[in-house]
C-alpha cells in the first residue's frame, strides 16, 4: 500500500484482482470506529441463531487435570468466546463421568490407602490420593470401622466430591469456567439410558445377538456394531454416550461440538453413526474436534514428573512455573491438531522472543502512551483530521487494525483460536515499526499538533484491538509490565 496527493492505494497485478484506491481520510477513520466501538469492536454477527453445546475437558474425577486436558481447557475456553463473539449462543459443558469401573477403582484404592494397605494393582497412584484419603477420614473418623463394601461407598462418594471440587477450583483459578458441569450419575438414575435405548429401536438400529444388545453402527460407517448392554445385563460406556447426546439434543442444542484428546480418534466414526442411528444428520447436528499431545521441555529435557500426580503432569504445574496467561497462551497458539513442545524456559522470559511477553508488552506500551499524553496535559481531540495518518507505517498499522474481524470470524469458523494469537504477534510487531518511525508525543516545550492528536487516536485504536484479542484467547492485557 502506497500514499499520494492523499489518496491510500493498494495496486495488485493479475487476473481476477482489483486494484482499491481509498482516500487516506477514509482510512483513519477506522481508528475512530474501532475506538468508539471499543471491547465491541471485532464481534460479528455470522454465527447469530446457533444454540451451540461446547463439551471439553471432562476428564474423569479420578485425579487432577493432566497437561492434556490443559489444552482442551485453554483452546475450549478461547473457541468459546470466539464463537460468542461471532453471535452463537454458546454452553460451555464438563461431562462429570462418576459412575463406571474408573470411580470403583478410585473409590477402592481411597480405602485401601486409608487402612494403610497398599495400593491395588488397577489402582491410582500420587501423593494426591493420600490427600484426598486423609480428606474423607477427617470428615468421618468412623468410616474405617464399616465393611469393606459400605466404606468403597463412603470413598467413592465423598473422595469424588473432593476430587471433582479440586478440579473444578484449579480450572476456574485458569480462567475456565463452565456453564454446566454434567453427571453421568444422573443419567443412570433418570433411566436415560433406556429412554435412549427405546429411541434407538423405534429407529430400527438396535438387534440382539450373543445375549448382548447391540446398536448396528456399521450401517452409518463405523468399523464394527457397538454392545449397549452387555449379556451380563450392564451398560456400557457407549450406552451413556448414546443417552448423553439425546440428552443435549432434548435440550434444544441445533450443535453438539465435543472436544477429544488424540487417544480418543476412534470415537469420529462411532458418534457419528450414533448421531445417525438416532435419526440426525452429523454434518449438522455433531461436530468431533480433536486436539494431539503437548509435551513440556525444560533445559531441553522433557518434563515428565509431577510432585503431587507421580508420573503425570497437571494444570497446577504448568501454572505454577510460567503462570496463567503464558500457559493459556503456550496452548491457543498452535493448531489443536498439532502436537507441541512448550519450553518452559522460553515461556518464563520477559523479553520478545516469548510470543505472550512481546503481545502484552506492546499493549502496556500503549497504555504508557496514553498516561504519558495525560501527564503531559494533552487530551485526544474529540474530532481529529485522521487523514493525516498516510505515513507507510500509519497505513500499514491500520491496515493491520483492519484485518480483526476477519480474523476473528475465520477463527471461529474454522474452530482455530491460534490465528487469533498469530494475528496478535503481527499487529504487535506491526505497532512497535510504527512507534519506531512516528513520534506521536510532542518533545520538550513543543505543543501538541494535530498529527499528535491523530497518532493518540491510532494508538488507542491499537490498544483496544490488542486487549479485544488477548480476551478472545482468555488472556489478560496488563497496562504495567
Amino acid at each position: 500500500m502506497r500514499e499520494t496527493d492523499g489518496i491510500a492505494r493498494v495496486d495488485v497485478a493479475g487476473p481476477g484482482f482489483l486494484n482499491i484506491t481509498l482516500a487516506a481520510g477514509v482510512l483513519g477513520g477506522l481508528a475512530r470506529t474501532i475506538v468508539e466501538a471499543g471491547p465491541e469492536f471485532g464481534r460479528g454477527t455470522a454465527l447469530e441463531g446457533q444454540n451451540l453445546n461446547l463439551e471439553f475437558v471432562s476428564a474423569n474425577p479420578t485425579g487432577p487435570v493432566h497437561i492434556g486436558a490443559v489444552r482442551w481447557a485453554a483452546v475450549g475456553d478461547a473457541l468459546a468466546r470466539l464463537l460468542q463473539a461471532n453471535g452463537a449462543r454458546v454452553t460451555r459443558e464438563y461431562y462429570f463421568n462418576d459412575a463406571g469401573s474408573q470411580i470403583e477403582r478410585f473409590a477402592r484404592t481411597l480405602r485401601e490407602v486409608a487402612n494403610g494397605r497398599p495400593v491395588p494393582e488397577d489402582g491410582y497412584a500420587g501423593p494426591y490420593i493420600d490427600e484426598i484419603a486423609a480428606a474423607v477420614l477427617a470428615r468421618d473418623p468412623d468410616i474405617l470401622r464399616l465393611p469393606d463394601d459400605e466404606q468403597t461407598e463412603v470413598f467413592r462418594r465423598e473422595g469424588v466430591e473432593l476430587m471433582f471440587a479440586e478440579i473444578r477450583d484449579s480450572l476456574a483459578a485458569f480462567g475456565v469456567v463452565f456453564d454446566v458441569y454434567f453427571n453421568e450419575r444422573d443419567l443412570h438414575e433418570r433411566d436415560e439410558l433406556s429412554a435412549a435405548l427405546k429411541r434407538l429401536r423405534d429407529q430400527g438400529n438396535v438387534y440382539e445377538s450373543d445375549g448382548a444388545v447391540w446398536l448396528r453402527t456399521t450401517d452409518y460407517g463405523d468399523d464394527r456394531d457397538r454392545v449397549l448392554v452387555r449379556s451380563n445385563g450392564e451398560w456400557t460406556y457407549f450406552a451413556a454416550d448414546c443417552a448423553y447426546y439425546l440428552d443435549k439434543r432434548e435440550r434444544g442444542f441445533d450443535k453438539v461440538v465435543i472436544m477429544l484428546g488424540a487417544d480418543h480418534h476412534g470415537y469420529i466414526n462411532r458418534l457419528r453413526a450414533m448421531a445417525t442411528c438416532f435419526g440426525d444428520d452429523p454434518d449438522q447436528t455433531l461436530e468431533i474436534l480433536m486436539g494431539q499431545l503437548v509435551n513440556l521441555v525444560k533445559d531441553g529435557e522433557p518434563v515428565r514428573m509431577s510432585k503431587r500426580a507421580g508420573n503425570v503432569v497437571v494444570l497446577a504445574d504448568l501454572v505454577d512455573v510460567i503462570g496463567a496467561d503464558a500457559a493459556r497462551y503456550a496452548l491457543v497458539r498452535y493448531s489443536s491438531e498439532q502436537t507441541i513442545d512448550i519450553d518452559l524456559d522460553l515461556w518464563v522470559r520477559k523479553t520478545n522472543d516469548n510470543p505472550v511477553y512481546y503481545v502484552q508488552y506492546a499493549h502496556a506500551r500503549l497504555a504508557s502512551l496514553q498516561r504519558n499524553a495525560a501527564d503531559l496535559g494533552i487530551e485526544r481531540d474529540a474530532d481529529p483530521d485522521l487523514s493525516l495518518l498516510n505515513h507507510d507505517r500509519e497505513v500499514d498499522l491500520l491496515g493491520a487494525l483492519g484485518e480483526f474481524p476477519r480474523v476473528v470470524a475465520a477463527a471461529a469458523e474454522l474452530r482455530a483460536p491460534h490465528r487469533v494469537a498469530h494475528y496478535l504477534e503481527s499487529l504487535a510487531g506491526t505497532y512497535h515499526r510504527f512507534y519506531d518511525s512516528c513520534r506521536v508525543l510532542p518533545m520538550g516545550d513543543e505543543p501538541a499538533t494535530p498529527i499528535t492528536h491523530a497518532r493518540l487516536w491510532l494508538s488507542e485504536a491499537t490498544r483496544i484491538v490488542l486487549a479485544n484479542g488477548l480476551a478472545l484467547l482468555g488472556v489478560s492485557a496488563p497496562e504495567r509490565m
